[in-house]
């Protein structure tokens, strides 16, 4: 069935409302306030999904553009550290301002894509659909960063459902990632909702499994909670592993949080 891209660009502009709602009450010097993200402050959060808005709209309407932004970040020495410090002297008008262009040129320019279409990445090659999705993720993920540092707690949505499918998707990359090999066996993922529902990925009759809240699942696999500070439960040598190492994103998998630093 294919996917209802309407609908998820809906759903990702509404988690951009979302994060709006948590920066509009800063102050300027919110903005510099430190992340648990080592290194990065409020202000880095914005850039890095301003930046990768942009370089979104390159991979799906200009790749031979996004092609030399990739080989900047991959063989020039750039990384997403290196990026954040190189926009560090942008005022935080001019950080909301360039993620309101951003966000509203992707939503624009994804909004006439087919969903199928596949776009390059910096990881493997995904469909329009799934960079979307990845771009919600995102927001979702770095919103949670800023959330963390000004001590806010963000009710759970629906949307989440996203996050926690391009979570399940990364399976193969969160290996690839850490330099281990692939897995042949499945694994079947069940997790609960913000209103109790059901959501599950993969076959039931499969011997690994991961269960438990979705929000948990959801910060683990973005890395914003360590695994021994959520409620995820592994049956299997499998689906353990792929919880120590799980990875939603591209890229390195970086420190991540440390155990106990967002106790439940």
């Amino acid at each position: 069935m294919p996917a209802d891209l309407a609908a998820l660009l809906a759903d990702l502009e509404a988690e951009t409302e979302a994060l709006r709602e948590i920066l509009d009450p800063l102050h300027d010097s919110d903005w510099q306030r430190a992340t648990p993200a080592p290194g990065w402050n409020i202000g880095d959060q914005i850039a890095h999904l301003a930046y990768f808005d942009d370089a979104a709209v390159s991979a799906a309407i200009r790749p031979e553009e996004f092609a030399a932004i990739r080989a900047g970040l991959t063989d020039g020495g750039e990384n997403p550290d290196t990026l954040a410090a190189r926009y560090r002297d942008m005022t935080p008008a001019e950080l909301r301002d360039w993620f309101s262009r951003s966000r509203a040129g992707l939503l624009t320019a994804f909004a006439s894509l087919e969903p199928s279409a596949r776009v390059p990445w910096f990881g493997p090659p995904m469909s329009v659909a799934s960079s979307a999705t990845a771009r919600l993720m995102e927001t979702w993920a770095h919103g949670q960063d800023i959330a963390d540092t000004i001590g806010t707690a963000r009710q759970p949505t629906s949307r989440l459902r996203h996050v926690a499918h391009i979570g399940v998707a990364a399976l193969p990359y969160s290996y690839a990632a850490h330099g281990l090999p692939v897995p042949g066996e499945p694994v079947r993922v069940e997790l609960t909702g913000p209103s109790g529902e059901s959501w599950t990925w993969g076959s039931d009759g499969a011997r690994d499994r991961i269960t438990g809240p979705a929000l948990d699942f959801c910060l683990l696999v973005t890395r914003r909670r360590h695994r021994a500070d959520t409620a995820m439960v592994a049956a299997g040598p499998i689906a353990d592993q792929w919880l120590s190492i799980a990875q939603s994103f591209a890229g390195p998998p970086g420190a991540g949080r440390l155990p106990g630093q967002f106790a439940r």
